[in-house]
């Protein structure tokens, strides 16, 4: 298995009820690496607090967290760098490998708010908590940056203007055919 741009395992046996409260806070190498795993030029800054609680007696775990990030990703029409800052609240859950989900068990006193109908297994008894951090900063990324004052009216009217064009290729051939 590679290895995680952000690792913090978490294991299930010293987590309770009350839930236990994780701090991650990605540091220059870690931020390089999720920088090329999600193809951006920099992560400036990730931090994310998390607090993970046991339910089911033990077998089925919630993960809510809020993370925080200074983001640079690459304009997607000119490619100038766009600075972004990234803020999302998130939950995720996750159940033991040998607790099969019931109806029954689903329905025990957990959280209304959460989708528990299809949890994360729950892998060597450890919940990696930077990881689900880096997954929920990707999901939360904007996926078409723009620079300011940047936009797609203008590339497109100058590619107008050029003979060479794809478009221009396939106008001339049905003229062509036309004439």
């Amino acid at each position: 298995m590679p290895r995680l741009e952000l690792s913090r395992p978490l294991a299930i046996d010293t987590v309770d009820n009350d839930g236990t409260t994780m701090t991650v806070e990605a540091d220059v190498e870690e931020r390089k690496a999720l920088a090329a795993r999600f193809r951006i030029p920099t992560v400036e800054r990730l931090t994310a607090e998390v607090v993970i609680r046991a339910h089911a007696a033990g077998q089925l775990y919630l993960a809510r967290g809020h993370l925080t990030a200074e983001v640079v990703q690459s304009c997607v029409v000119s490619l100038e760098p766009v600075p972004a800052r990234v803020e999302e609240r998130f939950a995720a859950t996750f159940h033991t490998a040998d607790a099969p989900i019931t109806e029954e068990l689903a329905e025990t006193g957990l959280d209304a708010d959460v989708d528990w109908d299809d949890p994360e297994p729950v892998e060597n008894g450890v919940i990696d908590v930077g990881e689900l951090v880096a997954q929920h900063l990707s999901l939360a990324l904007d996926p078409y940056p723009r620079a300011s004052g940047v936009s797609m009216e203008g590339i497109l009217a100058s590619g107008a203007e050029r003979r060479d064009t794809p478009f221009a290729v396939l106008k001339s051939l049905k003229q062509d055919e036309d004439s």
